[in-house]
């Protein structure tokens, strides 16, 4: 927790101990730019699984483009690609950790792209922690709905996108020198 809330920084703090008047404003914005991202990033997950459940799953797979994508529903006790299929509980403890890692820094977080990205994570691990923790077989055993199956490629969904795009978006915004804070710094 102190090397999540070291990456993310302190904001800049006025004489008497509070922020700038400037700054607090700016803070909130990202905060709600947060909190809209993840809302709309775990809507649309759970809204997708929900209709694959629905519609697809014990059905044959839609072709979308060929032999190149398919829908295809599958069910995933493991992690990304189906590994680990006997720690389910583990990968569950691990999203609710990284939501409430997420939920502490985002008071500190001043960048409206880390607040993209970091809403893209919150947005994603929760969709995957409801399915874990509300389907079958069980309470912080269940199975994450995958249903986006590419040729030569593991079969995903909108959550692990949502993910993995936010990953990449911190990456890049590391390179770039841009802080959670929203200070620039070069290395």
């Amino acid at each position: 927790m102190a090397e999540a809330e070291r990456i993310i920084g302190t904001p800049e703090v006025g004489e008497e101990g509070t922020q700038p008047e400037s700054a607090a404003p700016k803070g909130r914005r990202r905060i709600v730019a947060l909190l809209v991202v993840a809302l709309l990033a775990y809507l649309v997950d759970l809204g997708s699984k929900m209709l694959v459940v629905a519609k697809l799953e014990h059905q044959p797979p839609i072709q979308v483009i060929g032999d190149l994508l398919k829908f295809d529903a599958i069910r995933n006790p493991g992690a990304a690609f189906g590994f680990g299929e006997a720690f389910t509980i583990i990968f569950t403890c691990i999203a609710a950790t990284v939501i409430v890692v997420i939920v502490r820094l985002a008071r500190k977080l001043y960048s409206l792209p880390w607040a993209i990205a970091l809403g893209l994570l919150l947005g994603g691990a929760l969709g995957n922690l409801t399915d874990r923790i509300f389907r079958s077989p069980g309470v912080f055993r269940g199975a994450v709905v995958d249903f986006i199956a590419p040729a030569h490629f593991a079969v995903f969904n909108l959550a692990d996108s949502a993910i993995v795009c936010g990953g990449i978006l911190i990456v890049l915004l590391s390179f770039k020198g841009l802080d959670p804070d929203g200070t620039v710094h070069k290395d």
